[in-house]
């Protein structure tokens, strides 16, 4: 007899305790729209003969089309190397088609972060205007506030997936950006209806020595690095379902005009 409990939460699970392989129940989602920088979009660096480096996005070996291959999904590469939240609120938004109908998705993932540390606050919710978007603060925050909001309106009833920066082996400077980071994911989660968060600080690997010798090409990850970071988010998703079934009963509704009043919306 199938054993069906292995498909509910166990409350003595951990996010990443169990890596699916297929997608798990990322599955249910027909499109996922993957914002983000370098690392969102398959980056790999090259280094010719003269030592002078390369950076190249190749989509194809991104953790998002690593992750649609997985699930049978449709994910679309919002993204590019140095990207930042105010850059792409400014304009690469609108210039990768962002905003476009036709992109609308029914899950985001946003992993933004790692280039807004220099020359810009990380700030806090508190820098968000929900009510007047035009009103959010010139921070990493306020500007990521703009993108979530705009989002919402194009896709009322999309799920946001944001993903803190990974428990990083660096200098002490770094290592407080990215625990402020960790802790902003976390108030626009509580700040956004269906707002979830992919912490990898907190229930990642550390991407210490070891890890960036096995899985990382240079400053960037490696072929097996993205395919590795896709598991992990499909893994963490499909934690966060089993977890939380009643929020995405109706996933399939999301992008039409229909909903079924007796289930939570």
């Amino acid at each position: 007899m199938m054993n069906i409990n292995e498909f509910y939460a166990d409350p003595n699970e951990q996010p990443l305790d169990r890596m699916v392989a297929d997608g798990g129940f990322c599955g249910i989602f027909r499109t996922i729209g993957c914002i983000g920088d370098s690392l969102a979009s398959g980056e790999l660096e090259s280094l010719d003969d003269q030592g002078k480096h390369g950076f190249h996005d190749l989509y194809d070996y991104s953790w998002g089309q690593y992750l649609a291959r997985m699930c049978g999904s449709r994910a679309i590469n919002f993204s590019r190397g140095g990207m930042t939240a105010k850059v792409f609120w400014e304009s690469f938004g609108e210039s990768c088609g962002c905003w476009s109908e036709e992109n609308a998705c029914q899950a985001y993932i946003i992993a933004l972060g790692v280039n807004d540390q220099k020359g810009i606050a990380t700030g806090s919710a508190a820098d968000i205007d929900v009510e007047h978007p035009e009103n959010c603060k010139e921070t990493f925050a306020g500007y990521l506030g703009r993108i979530i909001l705009r989002l919402k309106s194009l896709q009322p009833k999309a799920r946001f997936f944001l993903v803190t920066r990974p428990n990083e082996e660096t200098d002490a400077e770094r290592r407080a950006h990215i625990i402020q980071h960790h802790r902003l994911m976390h108030e626009l989660a509580a700040l956004f209806d269906y707002t979830y968060v992919i912490d990898l600080l907190t229930y990642g690997p550390v991407y210490g020595e070891e890890f960036k010798k096995t899985f990382f090409l240079g400053g960037h990850m490696n072929p097996a690095g993205y395919l590795l970071t896709a598991r992990m988010f499909a893994s963490y998703i499909d934690y966060i379902i089993r977890n939380k079934p009643d929020d995405f009963t109706q996933i399939g509704f999301v992008g039409t005009p229909y909903h079924n009043v007796s289930y939570k919306w």
